[in-house]
């Protein structure tokens, strides 16, 4: 792994690599320590005691952020008729069918979230193997399979986050950006918390939330302390 550099190592300093801290305290330290030239992004990593192998077990699912992300997704939407109007009328950046599906082929990606209906997921499957590596497959249990266009859109523009938990038990989710209050970005981290606290699964085993870190775009992980949520 490369060293990392001068920046880096000087914000990693502030930080106490034996401490958990509480949740408020991390992300004001994070904001203080960030470095970056651009308004970074805050991130919340959990390390999850559970076994994604295991169908019951694979944690995904969708939240709108009381304060937003800090930045406006662009929403592809695959839809016709009536539906296809919905999601224009609701601020959909882009709505097609299978003209869409020829761009992403050729190699478009300019969009963040893409939302179908159902009847054009036969459609959209065919896009499989270039949407799924990037995280961008329209899924039912994140809301983005569905008939209610307006409401997905929406929910995704005021600030919709997605979460899921990769084969190694984590989960890593934007809860802002570093320019936001600190209890703007609390307040939206006890968002996340809530719903992945929820999300535990009943065959898990042990303790569920095993590590919490805070940490922005560039800057180093800080510890959070998970017996203070």
């Amino acid at each position: 792994m490369a060293k990392k550099g001068k920046k880096y190592q000087e914000a990693l300093k502030k930080v106490d690599t034996n401490k958990a801290y509480a949740i408020e305290e991390a992300i004001a330290l994070a904001k203080e320590i960030d470095y970056a030239k651009f308004d970074a992004t805050v991130e919340v990593a959990f390390r999850l005691g559970v076994d994604p192998k295991k169908a019951d077990q694979q944690i995904r699912g969708a939240v709108v952020l009381p304060n937003g992300t800090g930045k406006t997704a662009r929403v592809l939407v695959f839809a016709k008729g009536d539906k296809a109007k919905e999601a224009e009328a609701a601020g959909a950046d882009y709505v097609g069918d299978s003209e869409y599906v020829t761009k992403i082929t050729q190699g478009w990606f300019d969009f963040d979230v893409i939302v179908a209906t159902p009847d054009m997921m036969g459609e959209v499957g065919k896009l499989g193997r270039v949407l799924g590596p990037k995280g961008l497959m329209p899924n039912p249990k994140t809301g983005t399979v569905t008939m209610d266009v307006t409401k997905a859109v929406n929910e995704i523009k005021a600030g919709k986050v997605e979460y899921r938990v990769d084969k190694s038990g984590n989960i890593h989710a934007a809860i802002g950006k570093v320019s936001f209050g600190t209890d703007a970005l609390v307040e939206n981290f006890r968002t996340v918390n809530d719903v992945i606290q929820k999300a535990k699964p009943a065959s898990a085993k042990g303790t569920y939330v095993k590590n919490l870190s805070v940490t922005t775009t560039y800057g180093p992980g800080i510890q959070v302390d998970t017996f203070s949520l």
